[in-house]
């Protein structure tokens, strides 16, 4: 048995077999389907504002509820929703409270050097929006549904950590389309490496998805905002270090994760 809805579909036989392969197809099928939507609200986004709140509602927000609905749909139909977001099953460090810190502690350095006056609370409160929207999306998918997909095969969680973290920083490949540049974008799959090997230690260490969901959703607002509306001020230099200290600490804890699942899980679906 495992803690999810037993079924004997052979769509549900598929997914609870697991395995990496299993996990790049997910990956793909999503950010192919969220950029599909993404040019569906164009339309709209031509007659906003660009950098209004209403260009992030409709750039954003908008096609994040769509992903994430498909996401949600998605592990309905495979009654994993339920327990993907139960108490977690693979227990945590002490040690690992290292890599929340560094998200946390720099995010708040951000909201410190953030330009308020000059951007308005309208803006400022839509990308927070938006970033619960992206917490929620990403994490469900790839500390979520990845995970679980890679822990379903069998694999050491060393395994799980970087795979995971490796389909997450792939998501953001797709940043090529929209004209980022080659530099900017392996820097970005660089640190968003980084920083999903900290949101699988803030899964572990926290035990319940929720929490890197909203720890992720105060990471991409805050550091947007902050770089495109900064104060000038020895803050803002010393936030804009933040990048570099999660890859610093990503890196060095990596090293420490050891394999925890012989007295936690189940055999493998394959495997029962």
């Amino acid at each position: 048995m495992t803690d999810s809805v037993h079924t004997t579909t052979a769509w549900a036989r598929f997914w609870e077999r697991g395995g990496w392969w299993r996990a790049i197809v997910l990956a793909a099928a999503y950010i192919v389907l969220y950029n599909v939507f993404s040019l569906a609200f164009i339309p709209l986004a031509e007659h906003v504002a660009e950098g209004s709140a209403a260009a992030i509602l409709v750039g954003y927000i908008l096609p994040l509820i769509v992903g994430g609905a498909l996401l949600v749909g998605f592990a309905l139909s495979l009654g994993w929703l339920g327990p993907l977001f139960a108490r977690q099953r693979i227990t945590g460090h002490g040690w690992m409270w290292i890599a929340v810190i560094a998200v946390l502690a720099f995010n708040i350095l951000h909201l410190f050097t953030i330009d308020y006056a000059a951007i308005g609370f309208e803006v400022v409160a839509t990308w927070l929006l938006a970033g619960l929207f992206i917490g929620f999306a990403e994490e469900l998918l790839t500390r979520g549904l990845v995970i679980r997909l890679l822990r379903n095969a069998g694999y050491r969680e060393i395994t799980v950590a970087l795979v995971s973290s490796a389909v997450f920083a792939g998501l953001h490949a797709s940043n090529l389309l929209t004209g980022q540049t080659l530099f900017a974008t392996a820097f970005q799959l660089v640190y968003t490496f980084a920083f999903g090997l900290c949101m699988y230690l803030a899964l572990r260490v926290t035990g319940n998805l929720i929490w890197p969901i909203l720890l992720h959703a105060s990471t991409d607002p805050t550091i947007f905002l902050s770089s495109a509306h900064s104060v000038d001020s020895p803050l803002t230099a010393i936030a804009g270090l933040g990048n570099f200290a999660v890859i610093a600490a990503a890196l060095a804890l990596v090293w420490f994760i050891r394999d925890d699942r012989r007295t936690e899980l189940e055999a493998p679906a394959h495997m029962r």
